[in-house]
């Protein structure tokens, strides 16, 4: 694997350049650790008349479903992004599946005063998130730590797990996403004492606004990309009526910088949002990231400053035909 940002220039579809695109880069960038099953983030970026657009949507999204996410991308380079109501936004620090050792000195250095934890991963058992925990704890010991569990769980785990996490954390802020279906989170909802947060319900689902109505979360997470864009994000905010923390699908700062743009315009905004991601890469697309000091973010446009080199490896036809069977399925997505 190589340990350096590649870039790779493409030809821009004509479905594209009619809507103001004039450039198209693809990039790859390895992380620092492994993080939702990848050791590599992929992506490309939308060049437009208001700056840079993100599309990276994850190997496992079909055409159809990284539509939204290509619409997001038209977004951010086509239009303004809305009017901010804050000039600062408080993130948190994300904790992957590390050990305790390790969490511990990544909480520590963070300047952050929350902390996300991942758990429930194939790698690692209960005691060993529990140990996890309770190091970010020993780090953070008057912070806010939160759990993400990435649907991994079904009811009576999820019970038994949050249960035994919250005392490990000497209390959580929220466990986020703890089963996948609605039904499980509202029944695991009202048998713990922890709030419920939903991220893959909102992000995933045909109608993000379900889970609010069920009354099956206390607050969701909202991630520009997957929900078409910032407009479409603040509007599923709104319709929910609930608490929202805007958080990265593991971005490039061009991502990050459209979503502080998100978590600028909220009228509301009560929790730390997940946008310190780029702390897991060991490149960006831009000369200056999108880092957070002292646990805040400027809302700020990202700048892309990486030369795109020549297409010599499989990076250009792989994101080529990814982008025209998405640009095809955004097409019949509109006619609907």
């Amino acid at each position: 694997m190589s340990s350096r940002l590649h870039a790779r220039r493409l030809q821009v579809p004509p479905q594209l350049a009619d809507r103001g695109i004039d450039q198209v880069i693809a990039f790859t960038v390895p992380l620092t650790v492994r993080f939702r099953g990848i050791e590599v983030r992929e992506g490309t970026l939308l060049h437009g008349p208001e700056g840079w657009g993100e599309w990276s949507p994850f190997w496992d999204y079909d055409p159809a479903e990284s539509a939204s996410w290509l619409r997001a991308g038209i977004e951010g380079a086509t239009q303004p992004v809305p009017a901010a109501r804050r000039d600062r936004i408080p993130v948190n620090v994300t904790i992957p599946v590390v050990d305790a050792d390790l969490a511990r000195t990544m909480a520590a250095e963070s300047a952050c005063t929350t902390a996300k934890v991942k758990v429930a991963d194939p790698r690692s058992d209960l005691w060993e998130d529990c140990r996890r925990v309770a190091a970010v704890r020993e780090a953070m010991p008057d912070g806010q730590i939160r759990v993400d569990a990435n649907a991994a769980w079904d009811v009576e785990t999820a019970v038994w797990a949050i249960t035994e996490l919250n005392a490990a954390a000497e209390g959580l802020e929220y466990v986020e996403q703890p089963c996948p279906q609605i039904e499980d989170l509202a029944q695991v909802r009202r048998r713990v004492d922890v709030p419920v947060a939903a991220d893959e319900s909102v992000r995933r689902a045909d109608d993000p606004v379900a889970v609010a109505r069920a009354g099956a979360a206390d607050l969701i997470i909202v991630k520009a990309q997957p929900l078409a864009g910032v407009v479409r994000a603040l509007e599923v905010i709104d319709a929910a009526g609930l608490p929202a923390v805007v958080s990265s699908a593991l971005d490039t700062s061009i991502g990050i910088g459209l979503a502080t743009h998100l978590a600028a315009a909220l009228p509301e905004l009560d929790h730390a949002c997940g946008l310190g991601t780029l702390r897991l890469f060991r490149g960006d697309v831009s000369g200056s990231p999108l880092m957070p000091v002292d646990g805040y973010l400027t809302p700020q446009r990202g700048v892309v400053d990486v030369e795109a080199d020549d297409p010599d490896d499989d990076l250009c036809p792989r994101w080529t035909e990814r982008l025209d069977l998405t640009v095809a399925a955004l097409a019949d997505l509109e006619r609907r």
